[in-house]
């Protein structure tokens, strides 16, 4: 889930304002900033710089003021914004590049919040950090994890790590975009990734979920004449996940129940709130990979209810999870 964000600076020796200013990225999200500088009074707001996560910006020609003040935006497709609500000066801004003299009186301003530039090898240099506290390659690679995750691919947990899970999502990513090897480096990559988190079905088989708890998924697949059922996937309020399916199959099994923050199924109506059918398979707490569906409950397993999915002819197939 998206969790707030610290709109910080890296405060080394503070210093005001000059010809130039570095303004950084150290989030997992991509941003367009503004700027705003306060002299004698009078508000002037430029803007915007976009910023990747990880990824530094150079802002030259910034008037001397007595305060600098920066406001920066994320795209729809994160959901609620993860910037802090509160600020310091409510200025003007406009909808693609500006260069606004006098800031203040708009019939909608936006908050700015007061930064102190600190010095740096590279000037003047003002950070926007978050509480994962990530430095610059780490914010790169939890931006890629984040919008991957958002696109329907199982890149969970974004922690800036390059596991083995983050590993075989961008694969898979790449391999279904049919990119060159070593893409993720490219220049434009976070907008080919911005793209797909833009329409997160895609192709094949996917999960969105659409009420306001976390669910927890499972899939069945016909491997070697036998149902293999697998879980739990995680799929987050407003997010979509495409789980790994390997060989094509005409059909999957799926399951999901909507999980409270300490992982108990909730309850709607005296119901649990989960999406299945009427195949039974099993299934079991915690992380598993099962293929004998026999005597569920006698083997201390789950005998779980599982929806019949049908794939053939279908480029792409999407399970909403909606309130009942």
């Amino acid at each position: 889930m998206i969790r707030a964000l610290l709109l910080t600076t890296v405060l080394l020796a503070p210093c005001a304002a000059r010809a130039e200013l570095t303004l950084c990225n150290r989030t997992s999200y991509v941003m367009d900033a503004a700027l705003g500088v306060e002299s004698h009074a009078v508000f002037a707001t430029r803007g915007w710089f976009h910023l990747e996560p990880g990824q530094c910006s150079r802002i030259d020609d910034v008037p001397d003021g007595d305060t600098v003040y920066v406001h920066a935006r994320t795209s729809a497709v994160y959901g609620t914004a993860p910037l802090p609500q509160t600020g310091h000066a409510d200025l003007c801004v406009r909808p693609t590049d500006f260069r606004i003299e006098n800031a203040r009186g708009c019939a909608d301003p936006v908050r700015f919040t007061a930064i102190h530039p600190a010095a740096s090898d590279k000037g003047p240099t003002a950070t926007l950090a978050e509480e994962a506290d990530y430095d610059f390659t780490q914010a790169r690679l939890a931006g890629i994890q984040r919008l991957l995750t958002i696109a329907g691919y199982d890149a969970y947990p974004i922690d800036g790590v390059q596991g083995s899970r983050t590993s075989a999502a961008l694969n898979k990513f790449i391999a279904d975009r049919k990119l060159p090897a070593g893409a993720a480096e490219n220049a434009g990559f976070f907008a080919t990734l911005m793209q797909a988190a833009q329409s997160p079905g895609g192709s094949g088989f996917s999960w969105c979920n659409e009420v306001r708890y976390p669910v927890m998924a499972a899939l069945g697949v016909v491997e070697m004449g036998t149902i293999v059922t697998r879980g739990w996937y995680r799929v987050e309020p407003g997010q979509c996940l495409r789980p790994d399916i390997h060989g094509g199959p005409l059909k999957v099994y799926s399951y999901a129940v909507a999980v409270d923050r300490n992982g108990a199924a909730i309850k709607a109506q005296g119901k649990t709130l989960a999406w299945g059918g009427d195949v039974a398979l099993c299934t079991r707490d915690g992380k598993f990979e099962l293929s004998n569906h026999k005597d569920c409950a006698g083997r201390g397993l789950t005998q779980t209810s599982f929806a019949v999915v049908d794939l053939a002819g279908q480029d792409a197939v999407t399970i909403r999870f909606k309130d009942q």
